[in-house]
């Protein structure tokens, strides 16, 4: 068993892995056998940081089943309230006390703890709720706030987040000092850096930590510009490959892997704390953490900077894997 660098979560008192272990994928494995296999081999590498949702099927559950055997103060954990699981093609939300007080005792439940590192409220944006946002963030401020405020100060939640797409939307409910921390899909990685321009100079600032899901685009980052490769879930668009092409030739160019260089990106950014990667394989697992460790020379960054791959005022160093 190895250690692995763990950096602050913001001013939450909690510390997690650079490299955090993502609920998603767990529903969607090659089943029970190989899903443990899977976090064994996170375990074993050091991993200490696991995240899930209700809206991941078994994921609690089956995290739940893996961390019972382990010393509970040893690792931190987060999950998830406000978006609960539909079916195929449709969104279901709840952001109501009620509702939020059933997702968290059934969260407890099946994650079998009787405490939860981070809960983070879930997708409320209007890109996701559309006419429901409105409501939807008024009940969550003025009815549910305070139901998750005294989880906190009982001692059953130990840092309350957000977990999102939207960075401006993010930054909206931050400034309510409600919140310890923010996990934000692919908003900070190679392609997309929507979150430089105000929602990580604030955090930075108001040492709220930040946690970055997706850093790969749900594959494109790690497959390449290749026929069939997906990003945010969909076919990539002959744009967006366009963009990998240039990365990947300055890649060739230094003999950097277009891998490497998407997980260690959002991480020489001084408020992110940990990347959030799914994995299905423990080879999975080992990739990942051998694409951490490669070297990747300051004039690589430097070359994306000046070619308008990166905006300049991206953090370029020191290394991701630095504590």
């Amino acid at each position: 068993m190895t250690t692995f660098p763990h950096r602050p979560l913001g001013c939450s008192g909690l510390a997690v892995t650079t490299l955090g272990v993502g609920g998603g994928t767990l529903a969607t494995g090659g089943g029970r056998a190989q899903t443990v296999a899977m976090l064994d081999a996170c375990w074993q590498s050091g991993l200490r940081y696991f995240d899930t949702a209700p809206l991941y099927g078994q994921s609690e559950c089956t995290l739940g089943f893996f961390l019972s055997t382990k010393d509970r103060q040893s690792f931190v954990l987060s999950t998830k309230v406000g978006r609960l699981p539909a079916p195929a093609g449709t969104r279901r939300f709840d952001f109501s006390r009620e509702a939020v007080e059933t997702s968290v005792t059934t969260s407890l439940k099946n994650l079998a703890t009787d405490y939860i590192d981070v809960l983070a409220v879930h997708d409320l944006t209007p890109a996701m709720l559309g006419d429901e946002f409105a409501r939807s963030r008024q009940t969550l401020l003025e009815e549910t706030i305070a139901y998750l405020t005294a989880l906190k100060h009982e001692g059953i939640v130990r840092a309350l987040g957000l977990a999102l797409y939207e960075c401006d939307t993010a930054l909206q409910f931050l400034q309510t000092d409600a919140f310890d921390c923010v996990m934000i899909a692919s908003a900070y990685t190679l392609l997309c850096h929507d979150a430089l321009t105000s929602l990580l100079p604030y955090c930075e600032k108001q040492r709220i930590g930040v946690l970055v899901a997706s850093p790969l685009h749900t594959g494109l980052l790690a497959t390449g510009s290749v026929d069939g490769a997906r990003f945010n879930y969909q076919p990539a668009s002959t744009g967006i490959l366009r963009r990998v092409r240039e990365i990947e030739r300055v890649c060739a160019h230094h003999a950097v892997r277009l891998h490497a260089a998407a997980l260690q990106f959002p991480l020489l950014h001084p408020a992110i704390a940990s990347i959030v990667v799914g994995h299905q394989t423990p080879e999975e697992v080992s990739a990942s953490i051998s694409r951490l460790n490669d070297h990747i020379p300051a004039v690589f960054w430097e070359e994306l900077v000046r070619q308008g791959l990166l905006p300049r005022a991206a953090p370029i160093g020191p290394s991701a894997m630095s504590p």
